[in-house]
């Protein structure tokens, strides 16, 4: 039997404490389940604890308050409260099977049936279950298999874990992506072929969030040519369809081991700022994820391997340090991931130069002379040019001198 007692969060005071409290009510009755001992025997990093019960979420409750641990009825409608232990968040759900499901959402009832909870999961690897003592439960069979091999594969039959929730296709690459160390199984990709209309049915904000979680992958290129192949892709994300630079910024950061940003990802794989306009009106993007795109697909200031020192300050100044390296990163890949030695240095530049703030008032224009209104606003905008063309000197003094010489030449 597979048994993961030293998992660091199973150890922790906090699982322990309330782990305990839980089995004091019912003997062999809470499990662990999920990503936690997925990741875990995955050797992956555990971010989130989630806790399978056969205690009724009034009863969870109950012990939670008698503990003292926060109770937060977080998901009630299914099942799920979430208790708080010394600052630290632990879902506890109910055993459920569904009664009825529509594609987006499931009329759940409560069971005891280990079997029936994990039956209505999506991935084999995610109906894995762990004991108070770290003992691995693998109740419909597989899933202990699936996490070893780093095989993604529905529970049962895939069309109908698909019907269940469509989100499960664009889960089923999500997954691929982060887990899958063997091809895409055929049969899941046949269903997710077969049911790619049932996309249509999601709710967008669903959708981009999905999305970003599969590019914040160390390496989604097979799994996002396998949504392109079955037409997942144009059908959930008609707009990113530069495929052949999202693979060149992929490839880039998988040769050099270099950090991953899901939103860099997405504006490589669009084709340009009308693109990231469309994309961010229909998926519904927050006003700053859809300027950070329009702002990384913008040609307007030529991002080159060869720039200076100077230039690259210049550009760092005008655009802020995440946008240049938004377009840094998406001009190498453009490039098709040439001169790599120049593009880094240009990268480890940009990361550690910090953009100065002008060291110029309104209120020391004012003193040398300029009165108030819209000169002292002209006067600064000339300043600052003079300075930004001077490689940002740090120094007052002649700051203050070419706002006198500005000042006397407006006079």
């Amino acid at each position: 039997m597979t048994a993961i007692p030293h998992a660091p969060w199973l150890k922790a005071p906090e699982t322990q404490a309330l782990i305990a409290a839980l089995e004091a009510a019912r003997p062999d009755g809470s499990r662990f389940v999920g990503g936690c001992v997925r990741n875990t025997l995955m050797g992956r990093e555990v971010d989130d604890i989630d806790i399978a019960t056969q205690l009724t979420p009034d009863r969870v409750t109950e012990i939670a308050q008698a503990a003292g641990f926060a109770a937060h009825p977080t998901g009630i409608e299914h099942g799920t409260v979430t208790l708080v232990v010394n600052h630290k968040p632990f879902e506890v759900t109910t055993l459920r099977r569904d009664v009825s499901t529509d594609g987006r959402r499931a009329t759940v009832a409560f069971t005891e049936s280990w079997e029936e909870d994990a039956q209505r999961r999506d991935f084999r690897m995610n109906a894995l279950y762990a004991d108070a003592h770290g003992q691995i439960h693998d109740p419909i069979g597989g899933g202990l298999d699936d996490a070893r091999a780093g095989r993604v594969i529905f529970i049962g039959d895939a069309h109908e874990r698909i019907k269940e929730d469509y989100l499960r296709i664009l889960r089923y690459f999500r997954f691929n992506a982060w887990y899958a160390r063997t091809p895409l199984d055929p049969h899941g990709l046949h269903a997710c072929a077969d049911l790619v209309g049932g996309l249509d049915a999601l709710s967008v904000e669903r959708i981009w969030k999905e999305v970003k979680k599969l590019l914040a992958a160390p390496d989604p290129r097979a799994a996002w040519e396998g949504m392109s192949v079955i037409e997942v892709r144009t059908r959930a994300l008609p707009e990113m369809s530069n495929e052949t630079r999202l693979d060149a910024l992929c490839r880039i950061e998988a040769d050099l081991l270099m950090p991953v940003d899901a939103m860099t990802r997405i504006a490589a794989a669009l084709k340009d700022q009308e693109g990231a306009r469309a994309l961010a009106r229909r998926l519904k993007l927050s006003n700053e994820e859809r300027d950070r795109l329009v702002s990384a697909l913008d040609d307007e200031l030529k991002i080159t391997s060869y720039m200076s020192l100077k230039e690259m300050r210049r550009a760092i100044y005008r655009l802020g340090n995440e946008a240049f390296r938004d377009r840094v990163m998406l001009a190498w890949a453009s490039a098709g991931g040439d001169k790599a030695q120049q593009w880094r240095a240009l990268m480890a530049h940009g990361q550690m130069w910090t953009p100065p703030k002008l060291p110029l008032s309104g209120e020391e224009v004012m003193t040398a002379g300029v009165p108030a209104g819209p000169k002292v606003g002209e006067v600064i905008r000339e300043v600052e040019a003079w300075w930004i063309d001077s490689d940002f000197p740090d120094d007052k003094l002649s700051v203050i001198e070419r706002l006198k010489a500005v000042a006397q030449g407006m006079a």
